[in-house]
């Protein structure tokens, strides 16, 4: 197997077509609703049409839920409100349809696909087709040690870019995307601190379960100590997820690049996605032009790293409960800008003379 270079992706990506897109705002100023009068779901429509490709825009009839679920090994030292290794457990509520997200998918008609990249639990515990493509149990802790060797981290990314191939393949014409992790949140802040080059207490949030005050002092000295292992290899983005990322967020990263190059447009959720979203942005620019950010988190990272990759956030309710629900919120909005830029009326020509 040759060695996978992430920058070989800035050829291979592409931005959405801009003639679609100025032929759909062409097209949105000859519809009998003024121009303006729809806010942001003009927007939304030219982005889609865009990246469909064509005028008027085609509705989204195959939207999918794609969710990497991990445990994170810096979990351990009490960063987060839910116990270390716990991640499974995320998943069986939402094979169960007992998350919010699984029960927001049933009625949106989304279907949902969970992808065990390094959960820490026997096999045994999950369905075959969830766990199959595991990495590695677990990962590293990144305070003190790599998450991932090279050659696990290389794999990871195969692992997203093989699962964005499956989703193109099967007719997927949206994603939605999320993770279901322990510990997800801090090896998040860490690498868009890196990114940014800030400091740990600048990128430092309360997760999706809130943290005390005591619990996030920890998970701040973690981002901290784990900030002195990222930056020494920054130039080598692959380097960089083994020494401070986990299965879960180099597949992610993996999944978001061959998504562009397949020209599937990916609705982005909380943090997580948000700093695989930046890791991506280092290899391939035009990447993000992809991608449309569902949801303010809340997350002071996440903030910082949508304000780099020029992403303006979709909706923001305080959805803080992750698990890819927050993008999922966005759907009917991007559903809705769809149908009205394909469905609405052009306005009758004026007699002339």
């Amino acid at each position: 197997m040759t060695t996978l270079n992430l920058d070989d992706f800035s050829d291979l990506i592409e931005r959405p077509d801009g003639g679609v897109r100025r032929d759909a705002e062409d097209r949105r100023q000859r519809l009998t609703v003024p121009p303006g009068a729809l806010g942001r779901l003009d927007e939304l429509a030219e982005w889609l049409a865009a990246a469909q490709g064509q005028v008027p825009v085609r509705p989204i009839e195959r939207p999918k839920v794609v969710l990497f679920a991990a445990d994170h090994g810096v979990a351990g030292i009490g960063v987060s409100a839910r116990p270390a290794g716990g991640a499974h457990a995320l998943v069986r509520e939402v094979l169960d349809g007992r998350s919010p997200v699984s029960i927001l998918a049933d009625r949106l008609g989304a279907g949902i696909r969970v992808v065990d990249a390094g959960l820490d639990c026997a096999p045994e515990l999950l369905p075959e087709d969830v766990v199959r493509h595991r990495v590695r149990r677990g990962s590293g802790r990144i305070d003190v040690e790599d998450a991932l060797t090279p050659q696990e981290a290389e794999a990871a990314l195969r692992l997203g870019i093989a699962v964005a191939d499956e989703e193109a393949d099967a007719g997927t014409d949206l994603v939605v995307l999320g993770d279901l992790s322990v510990g997800g949140t801090t090896v998040a802040a860490t690498l868009v601190a890196a990114l940014c080059g800030t400091d740990a207490s600048v990128v430092t949030g309360r997760g999706g379960v809130p943290i005390d005050d005591l619990t996030w002092m920890r998970k701040c000295a973690a981002i901290r100590d784990a900030l002195r292992r990222a930056r020494p290899v920054l130039g080598d983005q692959v380097a960089l997820l083994a020494a401070v990322g986990g299965a879960d967020v180099a597949a992610i990263t993996g999944f978001l690049l061959q998504c562009a190059v397949r020209r599937t447009p990916v609705i982005l959720d909380g943090i997580v996605s948000a700093a695989c979203g930046l890791v991506a942005q280092r290899a391939a620019f035009r990447a993000p032009d992809w991608w449309l950010a569902g949801q303010a988190s809340g997350e002071p990272g996440q903030a910082k790293a949508l304000d780099r990759m020029a992403l303006n956030p979709v909706l923001d309710h305080g959805v803080t409960v992750g698990e890819g629900t927050g993008a999922l919120l966005a759907l009917p909005l991007v559903q809705a800008a769809a149908a009205l830029a394909a469905d609405l009326p052009e306005r009758a020509e004026e007699p002339t003379g």
